[in-house]
């Protein structure tokens, strides 16, 4: 009952942070930020950002933290610009596409792999493992690259990144496909039942018969082919790739999965509050970019956020614990 209760006290906190960022900017920078086209802009950003956050969230569920997201997401944007940009010979431009989609998919699930493997095998604490990996996959997108960018991607495969479903930023339509789908993984099967018990106790979990090592692997590979999603979806909005793209949205996929309520110790955090954390911090930016802050500025808020939002949850969790206590006492 009380977990119940702290659970949807969690969520009542997040809705009424989102609703108060939203009413904030709606006073201060009414016409700006309140205009459609603002709207789209936000609608078009959340989803290759949103990924990024599901990565961290995945691996954090497990009391990991993956910090390649952003050089596994360059390292698969950059196989599929090297696809995209061939002459098309006898290949026709949808076959390109789809081995352009298919290369960006395969390379993240292999970046994946090879953390869950140093990981869950190797027993490399995911941190350093994940910060290895991190330099690994951008110094080979530098080095294939020579640094260099690559655009002018075919007129159709932009469609993906710019194009619309009714209104609706063709990136979002895919976007909320796929949080439905792992809110559908996470909550209605064996695979997520698995995690967050692997992410709770590790422990009890290998002595209830679960397979650690295996759900770690499948795990990472999960989290690897939520970053090679969004860089399909950022390469086809922006029409070019270069080694170090996104650089700043690590930072802040952390925060929202701090922010969304995810345990970074393991075993607590779900989909919903994910979200409303990535629409609270896109509100922010949204602001910020329409006030013209500088990108320097902007991360000593992220960074300040991060740093609160732990301090607030570290006595949250101390008080929730504390309360625990005393009802077992009772």
């Amino acid at each position: 009952m009380f977990d119940h209760y702290v659970k949807h006290s969690r969520t009542t906190i997040l809705f009424v942070m989102m609703l108060g960022a939203f009413i904030v900017m709606s006073i201060f920078l009414p016409d700006k930020f309140l205009s459609l086209s603002n709207f789209q802009s936000i609608a078009s950003q959340i989803p290759e950002f949103g990924f990024l956050a599901i990565a961290i969230m995945l691996a954090m569920l497990t009391g990991g933290i993956d910090l390649s997201i952003i050089s596994t997401a360059n390292l698969a944007g950059v196989g599929a610009a090297l696809i995209l940009t061939r002459q098309l010979g006898d290949y026709g431009e949808a076959y390109i596409i789809f081995l352009a989609i298919i290369s960006a998919i395969g390379i993240s699930l292999l970046c994946g792999f090879i953390n869950g493997l140093l990981i869950a095998y190797i027993k490399v604490p995911a941190i350093l493992a994940t910060l290895g990996t991190m330099s690994i996959f951008s110094g080979i997108a530098i080095v294939i690259t020579k640094g260099y960018g690559i655009q002018g991607f075919p007129e159709k495969f932009l469609y993906i990144g710019s194009g619309t479903l009714f209104a609706v930023p063709m990136p979002m339509v895919i976007f909320i496909v796929c949080i439905l789908l792992m809110s559908l993984i996470l909550n209605r099967t064996s695979f997520g039942f698995n995690l967050y018990m692997l992410g709770s106790n590790p422990t009890a979990a290998r002595f209830s018969g679960i397979n650690n090592r295996g759900i770690l692997i499948r795990t990472y590979v999960l989290s690897g082919l939520c970053a090679g999603l969004a860089s399909i979806i950022m390469i086809s909005r922006v029409n070019s790739i270069r080694p170090g793209y996104g650089s700043a949205y690590l930072l802040q996929a952390i925060l929202v999965c701090v922010l969304g309520g995810v345990d970074p110790s393991g075993g607590y955090g779900n989909i919903s509050g994910l979200v409303m954390g990535i629409i609270v911090l896109q509100i922010l930016q949204s602001g910020f970019n329409i006030l013209s802050f500088s990108p320097f500025f902007k991360n000593v808020v992220w960074g300040l956020m991060l740093i609160i939002v732990m301090i607030l949850n570290f006595y949250s969790s101390r008080y929730t614990q504390k309360v625990r206590s005393k009802l077992k006492v009772e």
